[in-house]
């Protein structure tokens, strides 16, 4: 099982920017459909829906980094890492958290100098909108942000498990997850569904 204790504000803000991001996607799919409707009614298009479309696109594909990070969502080939000693296998793990985290980091720098040109040269998007670029690549630079944030986190949280010597709860936490692990999951899922239902009748 994860540690709540040192995970819990993390998945507090990730929860928050998924919701975000949701209510983002949302809006968009009402614009969308608003502007199908209108081109066949109305013989009218709103400007810079694809465009607007992108824009949520790449925010929540970042804030999904994140998500799918804490919750152990990324594949992960695991086909030789359980025939290794636990010792060994807490080693990989943590190295794949540090390598994680390392790349994590090289996304926000790269995307930094990306936001850093678009204001220094007061770039605007070749479209309709002429939107600033800075203000959507804000957006996702934050997005990247909290995925670099979360993979740091975790790698540095790794480390100071392992060592402690802490072995088993780096397996369990940064390891890829075993069908046991899916299928408690889907268990622990089902019941919430489930008493949701009740707490509704």
């Amino acid at each position: 099982m994860r540690d709540k204790n040192y995970l819990k504000p993390l998945e507090g803000l990730i929860n928050i920017a998924a919701i975000v991001c949701g209510y983002a996607a949302l809006g968009l799919s009402f614009l969308i459909g608003y502007e199908i409707l209108a081109r066949r009614f109305l013989s009218h298009s709103v400007q810079g829906v694809d465009e607007i479309g992108g824009y949520v696109l790449a925010t929540t594909a970042a804030v999904g980094f994140a998500s799918a990070l804490l919750y152990r969502m990324h594949t992960r080939i695991d086909v030789a890492i359980g025939y290794f000693p636990k010792p060994v296998q807490a080693i990989l793990n943590t190295i794949a958290a540090a390598l994680f985290a390392g790349f994590a980091v090289f996304m926000l720098l790269r995307a930094w100098d990306s936001l850093q040109e678009s204001i220094a040269y007061t770039s605007r998007a070749s479209t309709p909108l002429q939107t600033p670029l800075w203000i959507p690549q804000s957006l996702w630079v934050a997005g990247i942000g909290l995925f670099a944030l979360v993979a740091c986190a975790m790698a540095l949280h790794s480390l100071w498990l392992l060592s402690r010597k802490r072995v088993d709860s780096v397996n369990n936490t940064y390891g890829p997850p075993s069908l046991q692990d899916e299928v408690d999951e889907q268990v622990s899922e089902a019941k919430r569904t489930l008493n949701e239902g009740k707490k509704h009748d």
